[in-house]
Order: C-alpha cells, then structure tokens, then sequence
C-alpha cells in the first residue's frame, strides 16, 4: 500500500490464469519448500508485479483459513502481510495484471465475496485469524469467523477450526 496526498492506494491485480482467474486479487502465492511465509511474499510480490520488498518491511496482517467444501483440494492457507516499502514500479506478469486502488473505493464486485469481510477491517488496523467456509458454488460465503490477536504478531500456533465461534 501507499499513503499520498490522495490518500491510501492498495495494490491488487487482475488474476490471469489458474484459481481465481477473471477476478480482482492480492499478489500471492504459495510457499517454496524451505521458504519461510514472509520469503515467499516477497518473492511473489515481485515475481507478480515486479515490486521489490524486503522481509523485515512486512507488517503480519492476518491468517485466513479458506475451506471449499465442494472442492476440498483447493482449500487453502494464507498469511496476508501489508507493506509501504517498496521499490519499482508495478508490472504485469502472466500471473497477474497489477493496479493501484483508493482503499476506500475497492472493487470488491470484481473480488471473491469473502474480500468484503476481511479487508476492510485489516486496513483499519485488525489483526486477526479468519475462518471462511465456502458454499457449495465455491463462490459465496457460507460462515465467516474471526479470532483476534493478542497482539500485533503472528500468533505462534496455527488457528484450527474448532477455535473459531459461530461456525456450525
């Protein structure tokens, strides 16, 4: 992210092949064998939008646990990290087509449902596990759950489902 005379810009990028293809998403991915959560940030923001970053400009933001009960193979864990330091300018790459964005004018139409849920509360400072448990389209939310952070870091044990409330 940015913060400028025009207020605070995010960076996403239109998804161009693989899972989540067409729509709007985080630069991401996943992580290398002997790679650490924050290395692969890093190397996929750069490899995604040729941005360099370095691992110790990253602010843990959340953990969110995605479960695709009709697709079981496609659920995923992501760790989200923010960053203002950066160098280069953003370009596309086969994976994605990167664009800066008013963080109070996302484009969540063009996003997974679940970016509503989540987002916008780590832009105001959350931090937080989230539990978010598709429907059987794949698509839309069935539950979504959250479990604040003591604190500012990453919590040293991974959330399990059974931690998160409301979730039947």
């Amino acid at each position: 992210m940015v913060h400028g005379v025009d207020g605070t810009q995010i960076l996403l990028g239109l998804k161009q092949r693989g899972f989540g293809a067409g729509k709007m998403v985080a630069p991401g991915g996943k992580i290398e064998a002997d790679e650490s959560r924050e290395q692969a940030a890093v190397r996929e923001l750069f490899e995604e939008t040729a941005l360099i970053t370095e691992t110790d400009a990253l602010l843990p933001a959340a953990r969110v646990y995605f479960r695709f009960p009709a697709n079981p193979a496609a659920d995923m864990d992501c760790t989200i990290f923010l960053t203002t330091a950066f160098s280069g300018l953003p370009a596309a790459s086969s994976e994605l087509i990167p664009q800066w964005y008013p963080a109070d004018n996302l484009p969540f139409g063009q996003m997974w449902d679940d970016s509503a849920l989540w987002l916008g509360r780590i832009l105001a400072g959350e931090r937080f596990d989230a539990l978010v448990r598709l429907a059987t389209d794949n698509e839309s939310v069935k539950h979504f759950a959250t479990i604040n952070w003591p604190g500012t870091k990453i919590p040293a044990i991974d959330a399990t489902e059974a931690d998160f409330p409301d979730i039947t």
